[in-house]
């Protein structure tokens, strides 16, 4: 066993890419990345199809209003998004900030806006999302939060009876897999797509985005403002890390996993493609899914990129105490700061 795991670690370990792009020139570096892994994930669409949107339901809540909205991302697919507005924009002319809103494991986006899985008043604990999309607009924030595919209403009919929480991350994930896809794209790519959606609402300011993701969501977040420089400022939590550290270190869902990615750079490098924008990462000292040990690591590597970016002081975090988990208790005021 000891033969294998050496051969592992031999085939895996491919950091010194990382370090070449890094001694390129900034954006050089940014450019070929970017490309490299777009394609790693499985590609996007040449041509975008039409949004359509339609609205699904309005709900007046406690200061502010719950739109929900379905567009077309891929051609012949559909998302769900809830989007949540403040109750005072009505009155004002002035556009608002808005924050594109991901969240993780669990039963969609109901999950960070305050729902049961029914769409009821939630009664119970807020888990590790702690409703953090309800806390950002009542910030001041519109807010997206967008079902990702596999979750909740977006799951598989054959999932459909199965308990709120389980996904059809694996099936959808394997399946897109073997024709060259990846889950990620996908759900990188529709998050690309509601940022297309908001740039058409009268209530945003499309030049002030940010996003704000958790675990899973953490790297749908990262990924998408990596490739898509809309995103002005980015919160990441509960995801920072290596690959090394983490992914390879433990069992994750199959979402997680990108063929080939491991041969273009580190998960660290990936998300440097951030710079020079805000960035901000949330990193719980219990956390057991994305460890410490390895979320230090690529804060390190981070504050290298963001530095050779000529951006040091456009790179923060929060080392809280607590475990896989949102915590706000910083980034909301961070975000308020730079977006």
């Amino acid at each position: 066993m000891q033969d294998i795991d050496y051969y592992l670690y031999q085939q895996t370990n491919l950091r010194g890419r990382s370090v070449y792009y890094a001694d390129m020139e900034l954006t050089a570096w940014r450019k070929q990345l970017r490309d490299r892994v777009q394609e790693r994930l499985g590609g996007f669409p040449a041509e975008t199809a039409d949004l359509n949107p339609l609205l699904l339901e309005r709900t007046t809540c406690d200061g502010y209003i719950r739109e929900r909205i379905e567009i077309t991302t891929y051609a012949g697919l559909r998302m769900p998004i809830y989007l949540l507005i403040p109750e005072d924009v009505s009155a004002t002319d002035v556009k608002k900030p808005v924050i594109v809103a991901c969240h993780g494991h669990g039963y969609g986006s109901r999950e960070i806006c305050g729902m049961d899985p029914d769409g009821s008043p939630r009664t119970g604990d807020p888990g590790l999302h702690k409703d953090f999309a309800v806390a950002l607009v009542k910030r001041g924030y519109v807010v997206a939060a967008p079902e990702l595919l596999g979750f909740g209403e977006r799951r598989l009919n054959e999932d459909r009876d199965a308990p709120p929480g389980a996904s059809s991350c694996t099936k959808i994930a394997a399946h897109l897999l073997m024709v060259g896809k990846t889950l990620a794209g996908h759900r990188v790519y529709e998050t690309t797509r509601v940022l297309d959606y908001l740039s058409t609402r009268a209530e945003v300011d499309s030049e002030r985005i940010g996003s704000m993701g958790i675990s899973g969501g953490g790297l749908v977040t990262a990924f998408t403002a990596a490739l898509d420089e809309r995103c002005k400022a980015v919160v990441v939590s509960g995801y920072a890390s290596t690959f090394h550290g983490s992914i390879l270190d433990r069992n994750h869902c199959l979402d997680n996993y990108i063929p080939g990615i491991l041969q273009e750079a580190e998960l660290p490098d990936i998300i440097g493609l951030i710079a020079p924008r805000p960035l901000f990462l949330e990193i719980g000292s219990e956390d057991l899914v994305f460890p410490l040990h390895s979320a230090r690591e690529a804060h390190e590597r981070l504050k290298m990129i963001y530095a050779h970016a000529g951006a040091g002081q456009s790179l923060d975090a929060d080392y809280f105490d607590g475990g896989h988990e949102i915590s706000g208790a910083k980034a909301y005021d961070w975000l308020k700061n730079v977006l």
